[in-house]
């Protein structure tokens, strides 16, 4: 005992060490407390050659230098819970190194007290099995996405003039701290279920993924195959196979109008525009190319897409806000919860591809009405200059005013009074577009402002049309609004100080009105490419801006 406190008392003060040591030992027998002096004398002295960032080494040194998995004479509690936690995880790979490092992990660790190995077996196993528990928390709780490596990625995007950025939010997991409770008594089942992820649907996506796991155990789906394109009421050999496909993953359900033959009956319509439906594509129940191209992407790469959006959901803002505005980037679409229900939902459109919306957190704090749009300094050259060095008077038809300076009172410049040619390529335009109030106005009628770095915010917009498409990545990053004033008055609701009907006779003059929502809303834009939505249905949409493919590229594998 005299040699561990001495050794121990160079890592801890004295009434820590004092503290820690009563609590870890006073529920022990003498043999266990020997094994335990002697445990942690053999895991001191290991470690000293570990590297000092080690995982080990720091775990250990939070853990006084005691076993937390190996006792004297069978495996801890902790140790029971972490090989049934990691066996029972349906989404684990189970011919992969993980599952099947745990499954020989426990068998060595049965063998040792089978055969009353050695203290210096117990150790190693101890070690062993930290290993896996780093691992195993790796893969569950941070994931297998490559960060670092995605972020060079779309870093290196600026090479072709594209610029973005997708910020963090790292899990609220601390592995080793989790140790040292489970070295106390706390069960590591309990603790392992707490910190996984609630928001997003995490569970439900977490449960299709099993569901898909054992589908591909069970033989996965069969191709699509058709001879030409499937209209309502056709016949088709390959009905037989559209409508085992779409039973394989739940959209066909037998009716009293299904044939079970080869007419493309009502049953299996219905099937198809289920499917067409989750998959962001036109409900029309026509199969023609887009359709049968989707329907026969392979269910492994269905299984690799719905474990990289699990693990992008771990790295979101983990909202605990009453209200929640949600912005998913592949599905063109709003979502406003209010206590985890979907209150309120519309389409947006979102960044080009060349101008993508980064993915970001943030607070919606106002709300403008009769906005300016104050031109950014990369379309003034890439767009407003190339017009003006064609046309002086091409701003003015735009109803864009042009101002030497920032300042309230800088003098109104035209168009064809400067030498636009020399800030075509400059690091500095001294001066100011901005677009004057109206229907014309790029931002429409309606702002609604979270201030941040990348000057993304949400708007109204007068080209209304592109709302009718799928597909609607058309702006420059921002995010243009199929309803503001439906979400305007969404908005007044729950804030006292914004009175819709008010507001209403004020969008019909020009006046700028500024308005400070004293109940502010978090924000989230996220990038899904499945995801299960509120009604507990799986859903699928396009890689817009190509992340899939970037993350995928390092995406590890367990």
């Amino acid at each position: 005992m005299l040699l561990i406190q001495k050794m121990l008392r160079g890592y801890f003060p004295l009434q820590v060490f004092t503290f820690l040591l009563f609590f870890s030992t006073s529920s022990l027998n003498a043999n266990e407390i020997e094994f335990q002096e002697r445990a942690s004398e053999i895991i001191l002295n290991s470690l000293q050659t570990e590297p000092k960032k080690s995982f080990l080494r720091k775990a250990y040194k939070e853990l006084l230098f005691s076993p937390v998995w190996m006792r004297e004479k069978s495996l801890s509690k902790a140790a029971v819970e972490l090989f049934d936690y990691i066996t029972q995880d349906e989404t684990l790979n189970k011919h992969g190194k993980l599952y099947k490092d745990a499954l020989v992990l426990r068998r060595m660790a049965e063998d040792v007290y089978a055969k009353n190995g050695s203290i210096y077996d117990k150790i190693s196993l101890e070690f062993k099995i930290t290993q896996l528990y780093k691992g195993y928390i790796d893969y569950a709780y941070f994931g297998s996405i490559n960060w670092g490596a995605f972020q060079a990625r779309i870093a290196n995007l600026k090479v072709n003039d594209v610029s973005t950025e997708w910020v963090l939010h790292r899990p609220d997991v601390y592995p080793a701290k989790m140790l040292v409770q489970a070295a106390f008594g706390t069960s590591m089942k309990k603790m392992l279920d707490a910190v996984q992820p609630t928001a997003y649907h995490y569970k439900a996506l977490q449960n299709v993924l099993a569901k898909y796991l054992k589908l591909r155990e069970e033989g996965g789906w069969e191709p699509v195959y058709l001879s030409k394109k499937l209209t309502p009421g056709k016949h088709d050999r390959g009905v037989y196979s559209l409508r085992e496909r779409l039973r394989a993953t739940g959209d066909y359900v037998s009716c009293n109008q299904s044939e079970e033959e080869d007419r493309y009956d009502k049953c299996l319509q219905e099937a198809v525009k289920r499917f067409q439906k989750r998959n962001g594509l036109k409900a029309d129940a026509v199969v023609g190319p887009v359709t049968l191209k989707v329907l026969n992407i392979p269910l492994e790469d269905r299984i690799t897409t719905i474990r990289l959006n699990l693990d992008r959901l771990k790295w979101l803002n983990e909202r605990n806000s009453k209200r929640h505005v949600i912005i998913n980037i592949p599905d063109f679409q709003l979502y406003f919860e209010e206590d985890g229900k979907l209150i309120q939902t519309m389409r947006v459109v979102t960044g080009k591809p060349n101008h993508p919306t980064p993915i970001f957190s943030d607070t919606v704090e106002f709300i403008v009405l009769n906005p300016y749009w104050n031109i950014p300094k990369s379309i003034i050259q890439k767009e407003m200059i190339p017009k003006l060095l064609r046309n002086p008077n091409a701003m003015a038809r735009q109803g864009i005013e042009i101002r030497a300076g920032w300042g309230k009172d800088a003098p109104l410049v035209s168009g064809g009074s400067v030498n636009w040619a020399q800030y075509r390529y400059s690091k500095n335009v001294p001066y100011r577009f901005a677009q004057v109030p109206g229907y014309r106005n790029a931002l429409g009628k309606v702002k609604f402002l979270f201030p941040n770095k990348f000057s993304v915010y949400m708007h109204d917009t007068p080209s209304k049309h592109l709302f009718k498409r799928d597909k609607r990545a058309f702006s420059h990053g921002c995010i243009r609004l199929q309803k503001p004033r439906e979400l305007l008055r969404t908005f007044s609701t729950f804030n006292d100080n914004l009175d819709f009907e008010k507001a209403q006779k004020t969008l019909k003059g020009k006046t700028k009105t500024y308005i400070n929502l004293k109940q502010k809303v978090p924000i989230d834009v996220v990038y899904l490419t499945a995801w299960v939505d509120y009604d507990g249905n799986l859903q699928f949409r396009n890689d817009v801006y190509g992340y899939d493919a970037m993350q995928l590229k390092s995406f590890r594998k367990w």
